[in-house]
C-alpha cells in the first residue's frame, strides 16, 4: 500500500481494520469505540479470545488470538504493558496490510511494574525501544491518555472542551492515518515529532494525563524536561 492508499484511509469515516493487541482499559473502550464508529475490530489479549466474550457480546469485535490481531489490518494499536512487549508473538506485525500504521499507547513504569529496563535508563525512549522489539515503525499515542476520557469526553470538531492528544512518530503517511482517526473519535492531536522527540510526552512530563486543548498541550510539550524524574527511574 503507498502513499496515496495510505491517504485514503484516514477519510473520515472510511472503515478500516484495525487490530488491538492487549483488552485492558485503553484497548477496551478502543474496542468500543472504535466499532461504534463502524470500524472492523479484531482484538486480543495475553490471555486468549475465550477470555473476552464480554467484550465481544458489548461491541461485535471479533476476538482472536494475539498471532492473527494484526492479520490485514490498516492500523494495529499495542497496548500492553511495556515489560510484556518482548514476549509478544514474533512476526505479530507480518501479516498487516503494507504500510499498516502501528499505534503504541505504552509506558514505562520501572519502579510499580515493569522492572529496569536499561536501553530506556541510557536514554532511548519508550516508543522507540518499542518499536525495536516490534521490528516495525510506531506512533506513540493516548500513552497520557484516561481511558474513561476515550468513552466520555469524545467532542465534535471546535467544542472548546475538546481534549487534544499529543502524537509523535517518524512515518507521517501512518501519522497521518492515526491523527485522523483520533479526530473520529471526538479529539484534536498535536504533532509531537519524531519518535526520538516522544520524550516529551513520557510518563512524568507537563502533557501526561493533561486535559487540555491543542495549545495547553503545544505549550506542555514545550515545557519538558528529557531528564526522567527520579519516580520514573529504576
Amino acid at each position: 500500500m503507498g502513499r496515496a492508499s495510505r491517504r485514503s484511509l484516514s477519510r473520515r469515516g472510511h472503515p478500516m481494520k484495525i487490530g488491538i493487541i492487549g483488552a485492558g482499559n485503553i484497548g477496551g473502550n478502543l474496542t468500543r469505540r472504535l466499532t461504534a464508529l463502524g470500524h472492523d475490530v479484531a482484538v486480543a489479549n495475553s490471555r486468549g479470545p475465550q477470555t473476552l466474550t464480554a467484550l465481544v457480546e458489548e461491541t461485535g469485535a471479533t476476538a482472536v488470538p494475539a498471532t492473527e490481531a494484526a492479520r490485514g489490518a490498516e492500523v494495529v494499536v499495542v497496548t500492553v504493558p511495556l515489560k510484556a512487549v518482548p514476549d509478544l508473538p514474533k512476526g505479530l506485525l507480518d501479516g498487516a496490510a503494507e504500510g499498516a500504521a502501528v499505534i503504541d499507547t505504552g509506558n514505562y513504569y520501572p519502579q510499580q511494574r515493569d522492572g529496569r529496563i536499561a536501553p530506556i535508563e541510557d536514554g532511548l525512549t519508550e516508543s522507540r525501544w518499542t518499536e525495536q522489539q516490534l521490528g516495525h515503525p510506531v506512533v506513540k499515542a493516548f500513552n497520557g491518555t484516561y481511558a474513561q476520557d476515550i468513552l466520555d469526553r469524545p467532542r465534535p470538531q471546535g467544542d472548546p472542551e475538546r481534549i487534544a492528544v499529543p502524537v509523535a512518530g517518524d512515518d507521517e503517511a501512518a501519522k497521518r492515518v492515526v491523527r485522523a482517526l483520533i479526530d473520529e473519535l471526538g479529539f484534536d492531536t498535536v504533532d509531537a515529532g519524531g519518535l526520538d522527540d516522544s520524550w516529551r510526552q513520557q510518563p512524568g512530563t507537563p502533557v501526561y494525563g493533561l486535559r487540555a486543548g491543542i495549545e495547553g498541550v503545544t505549550r506542555a510539550l514545550a515545557e519538558a524536561s528529557p531528564e526522567r524524574p527520579a519516580d520514573h527511574r529504576a
